[in-house]
């Protein structure tokens, strides 16, 4: 009972979500879209049956990841299975592309590789109406929140960190987390020093254990067409402009739709080598916010060294220093390809910062987004 108010559901709860799913007005949507060709009652009749967690994700979450990929993604690769022991849970840190697919996508690779799913944070912001989170929750996710007084921020922190712990040293389950609380809207990809310590937050005295326990397994997550790139550019832009950056109502929703709508091209996820205990004693001698500091170089080394770059980010390169350093890796179709989505960017611009924009500010931030990773491999 103490973590109710953010745990997924249990079993026996299944059955009743399945059916408040199949009798949500928005079913034929959904039905359309996860089933298409398929009768929406015929499916609104399977999705009322289910009576699991196993069920729910083979025969509606695992079809909806296909789905996706059907439609938005040319080719979808993953690598590194051989670095997961079988029956050993992890933490799985990875970056933060899209909202909802970098750790969808991972659970249909883990399932269809016969591992098991794992539990997924979800931010209460996204976590709205009881479709959604009848969905999320049959789904293995659990609320992480956002936004509160620093006092009640330490106290959720501590609550978030021991869920953490129970699931994956109690419940012998695993965890999906991104390394920072937000997508990474620049393509700089880097873990929250913050997220570490939360980690550390519970469980024993002694810190090398204290993370060692958790199995940390970093995920690196490449889409060859960034996920929501023009929103993100915007979103930076007023940012840059203005000193702050306020949501609008439906935003979220917004990024959800555009993630999984838009294509995407490649995409590939790499399992990265775990986090050893070996590792984390070479940093025994420091002061808890150098280790912390430590441990998150350390993921962002593994995430940064198996990123999967692509045509697009050596393109947005050598654009954006004005150079040929990596003329070699892309052709003339994919220079093209890319010269043309930033064509529709800036017809776009207008319409969303308005007729006065600084255009030059504009591709500054898009190539940014596509360049930065290849810095950071370079460095990793």
């Amino acid at each position: 009972m103490k973590f109710d108010d953010i745990r997924p559901y249990y079993e026996e709860e299944i059955p009743a979500a399945m059916k408040r799913i199949a009798a949500s007005r928005m079913f034929s949507s959904l039905s359309e879209f996860v089933f298409p060709g398929r009768e929406v009652d015929e499916v609104r009749q399977m999705v009322a049956g289910l009576t699991s967690i196993e069920e729910f994700q083979d025969r509606v979450m695992n079809v909806f990841n296909h789905e996706v990929i059907r439609r938005s993604i040319t080719e979808f690769t993953f690598d590194g299975l051989n670095r997961i022991e079988r029956g050993k849970p992890y933490l799985f840190v990875s970056n933060h592309r899209d909202i909802v697919l970098d750790s969808s996508l991972l659970q249909t690779v883990l399932h269809e590789n016969q591992f098991e799913t794992s539990e997924i944070t979800f931010g209460a912001n996204l976590m709205q109406g009881e479709l959604i989170v009848d969905i999320g929750k049959s789904n293995k996710m659990f609320r992480v929140e956002r936004g509160a007084t620093p006092k009640e921020f330490y106290r959720l922190s501590m609550h978030l960190s021991e869920y953490i712990r129970h699931v994956i040293t109690e419940k012998k389950s695993g965890v999906w987390i991104a390394q920072r609380n937000g997508r990474t809207k620049d393509g700089n990809d880097r873990t929250d020093q913050g997220i570490i310590k939360m980690f550390s937050m519970s469980g024993p005295n002694d810190k090398i254990e204290t993370l060692s326990e958790l199995h940390i397994l970093p995920v690196s997550v490449s889409y060859e067409w960034e996920s929501c790139d023009f929103l993100k550019t915007f979103e930076l832009y007023n940012t840059l402009k203005t000193g702050k950056y306020v949501k609008q109502p439906g935003e979220d929703v917004n990024s959800i739709l555009t993630g999984i709508l838009q294509p995407k091209g490649r995409v590939h996820f790499e399992i990265c080598p775990p986090i050893d205990p070996s590792e984390l004693m070479a940093f025994s001698n420091h002061t808890q916010n150098e280790y912390h500091a430590q441990v998150a170089h350390l993921i962002d080394h593994r995430i940064h060294e198996h990123f999967r770059l692509w045509p697009n980010n050596y393109i947005a390169h050598d654009k954006l220093y004005g150079q040929n350093t990596y003329r070699r890796l892309y052709d003339e179709s994919q220079k093209a390809a890319f010269d043309n989505r930033i064509d529709q960017l800036l017809l776009q611009a207008p319409q969303v910062l308005g007729p006065d924009f600084d255009s030059d500010t504009v591709l500054d931030i898009f190539l940014k987004i596509y360049a930065n990773p290849v810095n950071n491999k370079a460095y990793a």
